[in-house]
């Protein structure tokens, strides 16, 4: 069974935290130990586990992406988000967390974020529980 849920974001560039939304349809299906895969059906977002505790480290993230990979940069592509299709495939459109004893088996300073570059937009999210 896939679980669904949706994320409405508010800019054009910024990760979201889902960790909650991810953990408790693991706690909520009864998942103790075992692996959930987490997944975006969009090709102007992505996923990634990065840090938590310092706002700052996202803010760093964007800005390092904005740099790296302009918005305008005679891109052919007509719809004119052609960056956020490349950031996207940069990161990824999955992740796997092993769930251990009932929660995401994540650093302490993990957390998963879905990573908007193309909105503000809602976004759903995709997770898919496997038990041990």
């Amino acid at each position: 069974m896939i679980h669904k849920f949706k994320v409405n974001t508010s800019g054009q560039c910024e990760m979201q935290d889902i960790t909650r939304e991810v953990q408790e349809i693991a706690r909520e299906n009864g998942l103790e130990n075992g692996v959930c895969h987490v997944f975006v059906p969009h090709t102007t977002c992505a996923l990634a586990i990065n840090e938590n505790a310092d706002p700052d480290v996202r803010d760093d993230i964007i800005a390092a992406l904005r740099k790296t990979i302009p918005e305008e940069s005679g891109y052919k592509h007509a719809e004119g988000n052609s960056a956020a299709h490349i950031k996207s495939v940069l990161a990824g459109s999955s992740l796997t967390i092993f769930v251990a004893e009932g929660a995401l088996a994540l650093g302490a300073w993990q957390a998963l974020y879905l990573c908007e570059y193309d909105g503000p937009r809602s976004r759903e999210v995709w997770v898919k529980l496997l038990k041990d």
